[in-house]
């Protein structure tokens, strides 16, 4: 302990006063020097007449007694005793019967107003020091009685570890925008005279364990420019107006110690979308916000104070607060991409001994999704196993069993399940992994076990080759047959379900109803979105969830969502009943060896096929899909040819990609030649050409022909024009545009489009 927090402790002190007092006590005590006797002892020295002198205190019932030269009682000759306050009359008159007649001294003692207030009132202070030290010492000392009002910012010191942006890895994007900042602060002249001005606010958003944080520790360890944290809900207290006046506090020492950074972590405590009058119109929350906006958006532009906030709910804060002038940068921290998981990867195993088989880049690939929190926890526990194994170095096993634990939590060894629970397990399993497998359109299966973990009794794990943004419609149908192949293999072996299934259930429901509801995937409802994100009337959102269509679409989004899962449901059983050998094959070595690697799942689904892609609806109208293919990207190209990508040296765009555009198959999607597009910077415009209107002619009922490509390299991308346009110029001597040729049949249309209802599907 400190030699100031010693000094702080009340007890020291209060020790302290009671020793003192006790020592003056003793000092300037007067009925020091007389011996105490009995009362008894007292009378019978008055009767003796061996008493000198007698003093009679009448407050504390006191008699003191000076007796002659030669006398003493039990060692002294100044004695004292108590007398109760009946028998003064009887102590007078034994003194006055006394034959040697001694001095009698009395003392009447009579308290003043002040004396007698300070017996009350010095207890009662004493209670209350107690009571603000133990509220002053709650939470850690950080609730202060006499500073509701003052700002709970924590300035960092040098002496602290600073983080840097060497630190920070997966998040480029967001490191460039706030090495900016800091660089600003630190040479303001080379932007200022260009007549920038710096941000006033930066806000960082993205889901939890990206580094939000993170990035804010180290601007403030680079930016060196004083830096206050706070969190958003360090200022609503339980007291009125607290709030407020810990913002005002706040910018006040920012302003007094401008350059600086402010850090408000976890904004959305206290920036939540304003409320619709439910609750009050004084509450807390809001007077605090609105101080909050006041106070930005009052920066002096000379100050450099900028206010930096992270949150992972953007979606709830007022819009108020990001609008520009006062959150002027707002920068999404997300999921880092491969290369990025490979840098934190790299940062986060630095100081620990890996073996030379752990491949970090290999791990990077199989861990798609985790955030930077995710996977500093899996290195982490790869540690903690070694250690726990009494191993020295990390090796791959430790690794791929820290990914597991962190997805589904640590494994329930000491689980003991019957041997028919465990095939059910297994077939539930295999049934995922092989309707995954014969799919075209959905991410290669890593591995599939039957250990449980957590709360599920196994996983079929599927790892994309890529980082994905975007999902077609087929890889859509593809993770519906993936989830219901485990339920298919159930009602196919056992011939009936089980309730292992109900998570699967869930997810499909989920993806099926948003292929329907927000996708647009349905060619029955078209492409509306159906239903729209109602939040809590707190937020500023209306109190009524109202549906914002009939109960009609309500009943056929019921129906779509119908369709979609029992057509991936058939199509599940489908391939399990097909495959039926491999899926019994499968279970056999699950049920051994209880995990099984894609090395040894290509080896057992060596005779499963691919199904055919379901990318087509089942109705179009009038839009049907074009037999043209789409652009060739110069990557493409480059691959097509054997040549690496990309080039060493940058070539400028090949003339051929252009020169060689072609017309636009007539499939009703437009029919126009693709005119000569000019190289950059040589582009000369030519007058309009109005063409002669004509009257059209019948249209003759003919097939329409299959687009064969004249070129290798395909042209610009053509977005469709109507029937009948032409284009404003065309280069001499080019072709004329081809007639406009009819919709094909119904008959052949559906040829090539997809019915997702399972009773038509072939």
């Amino acid at each position: 302990m400190d030699r100031k927090r010693l000094l702080r402790n009340p007890l020291l002190w209060i020790v302290a006063v009671l020793v003192l007092f006790y020592a003056f006590s003793v000092l300037f005590d007067e009925n020091r020097g007389y011996t105490p006797i009995k009362t008894s002892q007292a009378l019978q020295q008055i009767r003796d007449g061996n008493v000198k002198e007698a003093t009679i205190e009448d407050k504390e019932q006191l008699l003191k007694l000076t007796l002659k030269d030669g006398v003493t009682v039990e060692g002294g000759n100044r004695v004292r005793a108590q007398f109760p306050a009946s028998s003064t009359d009887e102590i007078f008159k034994f003194l006055d019967e006394a034959g040697n007649k001694p001095v009698l001294e009395t003392k009447v003692t009579q308290d003043s107003f002040l004396m007698q207030m300070l017996l009350y009132l010095v207890p009662l202070g004493l209670l209350l020091i107690l009571l603000m030290w133990m509220m002053n010492n709650s939470q850690g000392g950080g609730n202060r009685v006499l500073n509701f009002g003052k700002s709970k910012a924590k300035q960092l010191s040098k002496d602290m570890p600073k983080t840097t942006f060497s630190d920070v890895a997966g998040a480029e994007e967001a490191v460039e925008e706030l090495y900016e900042i800091k660089d600003f602060l630190q040479n303001p002249g080379r932007y200022q005279a260009l007549g920038a001005k710096i941000p006033k606010g930066v806000l960082l958003y993205g889901p939890p364990g990206t580094g939000k944080t993170l990035l804010a520790r180290a601007v403030a360890g680079e930016a060196g420019v004083p830096f206050y944290s706070i969190s958003g809900s360090d200022f609503v207290e339980m007291f009125v107006g607290v709030g407020a006046s810990r913002v005002r506090d706040l910018f006040e020492q920012a302003k007094q110690n401008a350059p600086c950074i402010i850090f408000v972590d976890e904004i959305d405590a206290v920036g939540r979308h304003r409320g619709a009058g439910m609750g009050g119109g004084h509450d807390e929350r809001e007077q605090t916000l609105n101080q909050l906006l006041v106070e930005m958006d009052g920066f002096d532009s000379r100050g450099g104070i900028i206010l930096i906030a992270a949150t992972n709910r953007p979606d709830i804060l007022d819009p108020a607060l990001l609008r520009p002038g006062r959150f002027d940068r707002q920068i999404p921290v997300s999921a880092p991409d491969l290369k990025g998981r490979k840098q934190i990867l790299r940062v986060h195993s630095k100081g620990k001994p890996l073996s030379d088989e752990a491949d970090l880049d290999g791990l990077a690939k199989r861990t798609v999704g985790f955030s930077g929190a995710d996977l500093a926890n899996v290195v982490n526990e790869a540690a903690l196993l070694t250690a726990r194994k009494n191993g020295t170095i990390i090796t791959s096993v430790e690794l791929e069993e820290s990914v597991d634990r962190v997805i589904g939590g640590p494994a329930r060894k000491s689980r003991i399940i019957s041997e028919k629970e465990k095939k059910i397990t297994a077939y539930h399993e295999a049934g995922h992994a092989l309707a995954a497998w014969a799919m075209p359109d959905i991410d290669p299966v890593y591995k599939v076990t039957i250990l449980a973990r957590g709360r599920t009794g196994g996983h079929t794990l599927s790892v994309p080759e890529e980082d994905k943004d975007l999902m077609t419609r087929s890889e859509m149908i593809a993770r519906l047959v993936f989830a219901l192949g485990g339920r298919s293999a159930e009602e196919l072996v056992f011939h009936e379900p089980t309730t292992g299934a109900s998570n699967d259930i869930e997810q499909a429901t989920k993806i099926a109803r948003a292929m329907v509801t927000e996708y647009g995937m349905s060619a029955k409802l078209g492409a509306v979105k159906y239903g729209q994100e109602q939040g809590e009337p707190f937020l500023g959102r209306t109190a009524g969830r109202q549906a914002d269509y009939s109960l009609e679409v309500a009943h056929e989004i019921d129906e779509e969502v119908r369709k979609l899962i029992e057509a991936a449901h058939t199509e599940a059983y489908e391939v399990l009943n097909t495959y039926r050998d491999v899926l019994d094959a499968l279970t056999l070595e699950l049920i051994e060896k209880e995990t099984l690697h894609q090395k040894e799942l290509e080896r057992i689904f060596a005779a499963v096929e691919k199904r055919p892609r379901i990318t087509k609806f089942n109705e179009f109208g009038n839009r049907t899909p074009s037999d043209k293919p789409p652009v060739k990207t110069p990557a493409e190209l480059a691959k097509e040819r054997g040549e690496p990508w990309p080039p060493a040296i940058e070539d400028t765009l090949d003339d051929t990609l252009v020169q060689d555009a072609v017309p636009t198959p007539p499939n009703g999607n437009g029919s126009q030649p693709q005119p000569h597009q000019p190289q950059p910077g040589q582009y000369q415009p030519q007058p309009y050409q109005p063409q002669p209107y004509q009257q059209p002619q019948p249209q003759q009922q003919q097939q329409p022909q299959p687009y064969q490509p004249q070129h290798p390299s395909s042209g610009p991308p053509n977005y469709g024009a109507p029937p009948g346009w032409t284009p404003a110029t065309v280069p001499g001597g080019a072709p004329q545009p081809p007639q406009w040729q009819p919709e094909p049949t119904d008959a052949e249309a559906g040829k090539r489009s997809f019915d997702t209802d399972p009773d038509n599907r072939t």
